[in-house]
């Protein structure tokens, strides 16, 4: 019995050595006190203080690989703290002067300044329409055509009319030629037996008629040709032509339609031509002259310049207004732009000057007020400034700062007052 008691307590300890050390000491210890009496337990005390020693107890002495792993993580952990306590990273930029000009904004438009109704010439129906709204034209193309049926038999008629005028003139020309003639003939016969002076002066008679028939048949050509020249324009006119570039906005009659001269035929505009009008107050006229260029903005907020052509002496009494007209630049032309279309227009209203300025990211709203910061022999100090008007991506200094201070534009929105500072790029 006692060996089979044996043999057993020797399979556990087989299965005790396969646990972890501690764990294993434990389940002995555990065994030893269920199995029997002081001398057991005293052995597996015994053989719970042979074991070795936990991961807590060896990182206690420093041995162990978790011991080593627990060190360094310290160590990483202090210099993590070490870092936080270095110098901040910033960038910094420039107090300095700037030109200011003043402005105010006035909303203007695109005009054409080529647009308006084409208009028939001649009166009759309309054989074909050329064009469609939206279509672009050159100038000198056929809008509409005219039925031409009347017009080239009339253009035909007169050409008649100016052969006939013509053939009459020729043959009073030769009864004039013929009559001056006798005349010469009756003269040279003044001295002799045969002269008549009765003749002689029903031959002047007869010249001076035949004279006055030439005149009269002359005249009656000028006019037929003047006809003929008119039907051949109305004949011309037959076809509605563009009388500039553009494009079609409306159509004002169809096929089959009679118009009348003057009758609206399409409306156009020249989209390519367009020019800048504003309404602007009589009290800012004071800048503006021909030749002056200003800023504009389009939709898309890009600024433009364009010049002043024209200030239109003609003020508006309610609005106290007077149109102003600017030639923009290329680069408007260049754009997709559309006659009507907003434009805004910096009129200046002073003369330019300088004005100390810092940038926009430098200003922060802090302790109730606007601050900076402004680095001074490594620290970043902070100083109260007051503003005045934006200029473009600065704003004027008013109190609080000089030209050539150097203030935080990056990484000052975590800066503490009197904190050393690093600039890691000095921008402009």
């Amino acid at each position: 019995m006692r060996s089979t008691s044996q043999q057993a307590s020797k399979r556990v300890d087989r299965q005790l050595f396969k646990l972890p050390p501690f764990l294993a000491a434990c389940a002995a210890v555990a065994l030893m006190m269920l199995a029997g009496g002081p001398a057991d337990i005293e052995a597996a005390k015994a053989q719970t203080e042979t074991q070795p020693k936990s991961g807590a107890d060896s990182a206690k002495k420093g041995g162990g690989g978790d011991g080593k792993s627990a060190q360094q993580g310290k160590k990483k952990r202090s210099g993590k703290r070490r870092r936080r306590g270095g110098p901040a990273q910033t960038q910094v930029d420039q107090v300095r002067m700037v030109p200011v000009t003043q402005t105010v904004p006035v909303l203007g438009r695109l005009v054409p300044s080529e647009a308006g109704v084409i208009a028939a010439r001649i009166a009759g129906p309309i054989q074909n329409m050329k064009v469609d709204v939206g279509d672009r034209v050159k100038q000198g193309d056929v809008l509409a055509v005219l039925v031409p049926d009347t017009l080239r038999w009339k253009r035909e008629l007169q050409a008649g009319e100016v052969a006939q005028y013509e053939g009459a003139l020729a043959s009073a020309k030769a009864k004039l030629a013929k009559v001056k003639n006798e005349l010469r003939r009756l003269r040279n016969l003044r001295r002799s037996a045969a002269f008549s002076q009765a003749r002689f002066e029903d031959q002047e008679h007869e010249v001076n008629n035949s004279q006055g028939e030439v005149t009269k048949v002359a005249a009656e050509l000028r006019q037929a040709k003047a006809q003929l020249k008119l039907a051949d324009i109305n004949l011309y006119n037959a076809k509605v032509r563009a009388p500039f570039p553009g494009v079609v906005t409306k159509r004002h009659t169809d096929s089959g339609a009679y118009v009348n001269v003057g009758a609206a035929v399409v409306t156009m505009i020249n989209d390519q031509e367009l020019e800048i009008e504003a309404d602007v107050p009589a009290n800012r006229l004071g800048g503006l002259r021909p030749g002056v260029n200003l800023r504009v903005e389009l939709d898309d907020k890009k600024p433009y310049e364009a010049m002043v052509r024209a200030v239109v002496p003609d003020e508006n009494p309610l609005a106290r207004t007077r149109a102003v007209r600017l030639m923009p630049d290329e680069d408007i032309r260049r754009t997709e732009t559309a006659a009507n279309q907003s434009i805004l227009l910096h009129v200046p209203v002073g003369a330019p000057r300088e004005a100390l300025s810092v940038h926009k990211d430098a200003v922060l709203q802090r302790q109730g007020g606007t601050v900076v910061y402004v680095v001074e022999k490594g620290r970043a100090k902070l100083r109260r400034v007051r503003l005045g008007e934006a200029i473009g991506s600065r704003f004027e200094v008013r109190r609080g700062l000089k030209s050539g201070d150097k203030t935080v534009v990056r990484g000052n929105e975590r800066l503490r007052p009197d904190q050393k500072v690093r600039v890691k790029r000095a921008e402009k």
